[in-house]
């Protein structure tokens, strides 16, 4: 299990979505939450989530 913590840009390149689309998607209820970090305006995603989402994604 990871616990690597993952920016928007690398969830951006591993998933192949836009910005915009991941908050919309997670809007929805479609794409995992972000946890905020240290920081008012600091967030991210757990590396083991994001890879289990696009993994799930594959046998759709």
């Amino acid at each position: 299990m990871s616990f690597r913590i993952l920016r928007l840009k690398e969830v951006q390149q591993m998933t192949g979505l836009s910005r915009s689309t991941i908050y919309a998607e997670i809007a929805k209820g479609k794409f995992p939450k972000q946890v905020k970090l240290t920081g008012a305006r600091s967030v991210g995603w757990h590396e083991s989530v994001i890879v289990q989402w696009v993994e799930s994604r594959q046998h759709e």
